[in-house]
């Protein structure tokens, strides 16, 4: 069985989405290529088979395409609009008008230079347009370049070179506003150094990022960036993880810690174990995936597509009946009607329809990773903001996942401290979850477990441990053990405290002897600070309801369920319990579920939108779920739904505009009031405005 080989290219030059349709059209044809991708939000080209640069740039040749390797990772230049090729030809063609009218429109020199503004602003457009005509190919510039002839060979040389000018300035915002566009990626590629300080053996070195080894020792000092992801094994500090997370919020770092490329060390010196190569680190897999998210098409872009390919060559006969018909057998004036034809090819151009998708989701998924969100795709953002239901797992998302020490009940007047150092002296040996809260809680309180050292550990299955501590036998766990172990078992009212703090979603431990119950020991998995004011915002965007499934018993789940303020709880559910919950929502709701990515893939990936919270800590969330929660949060939930209606509402906005410019541009042939002056002006009218109006999805904020 062949492997077919992939090659990866960026592209310098796109102009519009027409343009990077017909490139990848154009290289699928090369004679050893299988098949050819181009993403035009990222400017990029994935080649299966083979293909050498100069036939690529062969295959973009009618746009003036460059082709290099990905892993070049050349510097874009970044060139000011007014110093642009397009826009110098644009002004020249400009001035050329300006004189051409001074002079006299019917004079014999006006002509020639409306004729020269014509060729010096129409060079390039005139080269794509034949090309185009050539092979039946009928997109804009094919358009333009008929309407452009045709206007000259009828006398109408002054707007030919109106049309020439106006369209040029139109391609020329296009181009730049893509650009502006991709700058977001751009940012996050600039994030992380190219080179870093790394020590082998002795010897401290400047190295490229490219040379750096799995292992490396790096050295980051006070203010400096991380080159590479790895892990703290010397020093302690604080570092500021906004490129990844979008929190800006610093974080204290110490031994054995995460740490992530494009992060800034804001205060001591770390010494950090590289733990992945360059191409494989966080923030190279976020670029990575927002690229591949730019280049999916969201169901309203695919439907512009759908209708662009016929849309174009129907405007071309429209225009040829309205052009000759009237003259053929209504004895219509020939000049007049070729001029309506020429006038409805310029209004019919495409240009605002086809951008007016991409520069939306291109602009909206660039926000969102600079925010900390990692959207997957832009039929991901689309039904992100058609979502009624959302679902979360408790542990972990609603709460920290970390149990921690909330109530220590002293029950016969003794010493706490001194019980509470019995408590992690045993429960220093147990593997239970619950038990590291204690031996933290006794850490927090300065006790020195070495006084309360435990002798003869012995677990008790499913129900607790027991220790010698002090020459004295010891329990630890379940009320159920001192049921079981104390004569008439645990007193009514021991058992109503017990139960009082169970219903506030606490799990109760007891500590004592055979002969009595000496203290009880409350622990509770934390609710995260933000997540009842996360849970309010998502009910106030009109989210109808938030639903948490747990795995924990009903108590709990309720008590944490009401502190939060959700509308529903579904406890005591097992991961396939989950699935089925969501697979029952999705019957009548339009349904996201929030979950770390690991025990709840399941649920996530069957869920209309599943969103996994921690993503710069686990590569699982990143590629499981459909929305990456970077930072370990709720907070950016409901500024991603935010993001999505937005997007959804200017896509709409913008097609509605583009079409109803069309169709009032196209009601003015009846009369015959169109003219060539307002079929431009309306063509790149739209296109700047919708242009500008997805743009501003750049200025969204959590």
């Amino acid at each position: 069985m062949s492997i077919e080989k992939k090659s990866v290219y960026r592209v310098q030059g796109f102009t519009c989405a027409n343009c990077a349709a017909t490139f990848e059209k154009n290289v699928q044809s090369l004679p050893k290529v299988d098949k050819a991708q181009v993403n035009f939000g990222a400017s990029k080209l994935t080649v299966y088979g083979e293909a050498s640069i100069p036939d690529l740039e062969k295959a973009g040749a009618f746009e003036g395409l460059k082709v290099y390797p990905e892993k070049e990772k050349r510097e874009v230049e970044r060139v000011p609009l007014w110093k642009r090729k397009e826009t110098m030809t644009s002004v020249l063609s400009a001035l050329l008008i300006i004189a051409g009218y001074v002079v006299g429109k019917e004079n014999s020199l006006g002509l020639v230079l409306f004729g020269l503004a014509i060729v010096v602003g129409g060079y390039e457009l005139f080269i794509k347009g034949f090309k185009g005509l050539v092979r039946f190919n009928f997109n804009m510039n094919t358009l333009m370049t008929v309407a452009i002839i045709g206007a000259a060979v009828i006398g109408e040389w002054a707007e030919g070179a109106i049309v020439v000018m106006l369209f040029a300035i139109s391609e020329a915002l296009e181009k730049f506003s893509m650009e502006k566009a991709r700058q977001s990626i751009r940012s996050l590629m600039g994030v992380a150094p190219k080179e870093a300080t790394i020590r082998r053996g002795t010897q401290e070195m400047q190295i490229p990022v490219d040379d750096i080894q799995i292992g490396d020792i790096m050295i980051v000092k006070p203010g400096q960036k991380l080159a590479m992801d790895g892990k703290v094994i010397k020093g302690n500090s604080a570092v500021n993880q906004a490129a990844i997370t979008g929190e800006s919020v610093p974080v204290a770092k110490t031994a054995g810690d995460e740490v992530y490329a494009g992060t800034l060390n804001e205060e001591g010196l770390l010494e950090v174990e590289v733990t992945k190569r360059v191409d494989d680190t966080t923030i190279a897999k976020i670029i990575h995936l927002v690229e591949e998210a730019q280049a999916e098409k969201a169901p309203s872009q695919a439907f512009v597509d759908r209708f662009a390919k016929y849309y174009t060559p129907s405007i071309m006969l429209v225009a040829f009946g309205i052009a000759v018909i009237p003259p053929l057998l209504f004895n219509g004036d020939w000049s007049k009607w070729i001029y309506e034809g020429l006038a409805l090819l310029v209004v019919g151009c495409p240009c605002a329809l086809v951008i007016s998708t991409p520069v939306s989701i291109v602009t909206a998924i660039g926000n969102a990773a600079k925010n900390g969100v990692l959207i997957k795709g832009g039929v991901h953002l689309e039904e992100t903001g058609k979502l009624s239901v959302i679902a979360f797992d408790k542990t972990g998302t609603l709460t920290k996942g970390v149990p921690a020490v909330t109530d220590i009940v002293m029950l016969n007047g003794q010493d706490e401290q001194e019980f509470l150092g019995i408590a992690a002296g045993i429960e220093k040996w147990s593997q239970h979850p619950l038990a590291s809260a204690i031996v933290r809680k006794a850490d927090e309180a300065n006790i020195r477990l070495t006084r309360w050292e435990a002798q003869d550990f012995s677990s008790i299955t499913g129900k607790g441990a027991k220790a010698v501590v002090q020459g004295k036998t010891y329990y630890i766990g379940s009320p159920r053990l001192f049921e079981e172990l104390l004569q008439g078992g645990l007193n009514a009212q021991l058992s109503d405290q017990i139960e009082s703090l169970q219903k506030q979603g606490k799990t109760v431990m007891v500590l004592g002897t055979e002969q009595e119950a000496s203290a009880l020991i409350a622990v509770a998995d934390e609710v995260r600070e933000s997540s009842r004011a996360v849970i309010r915002k998502l009910h106030d965007l009109g989210v109808k309801r938030t639903i948490m499934l747990t795995g924990d018993n009903k108590a709990t789940g309720e008590a944490i369920g009401k502190q939060v303020g959700i509308s529903e709880v579904k406890a005591e559910l097992l991961p396939q319990h989950k699935l089925e919950a969501i697979k029952d929502l999705k019957n009548s709701d339009h349904v996201g579920m929030v979950g770390d990515g690991v025990n709840d893939a399941p649920a996530l990936a069957s869920a209309n939108i599943g969103i996994a919270m921690g993503g710069a800590g686990t590569d699982t969330a990143l590629e499981t779920a459909d929305i990456a929660l970077m930072a370990d949060d709720l907070n950016k939930l409901p500024f991603t739904i935010k993001l999505s209606r937005k997007t959804l509402h200017i896509i709409k906005q913008n097609i509605t505009f583009s079409l109803v410019i069309k169709a009032a541009a196209l009601a003015l042939v009846i009369p015959g009031w169109l003219t060539l002056w307002i079929a431009i002006l309306a063509d790149v009218g739209a296109t700047l405005l919708v242009t500008l109006n997805g743009m501003r999805l750049r200025k969204v904020r959590g």
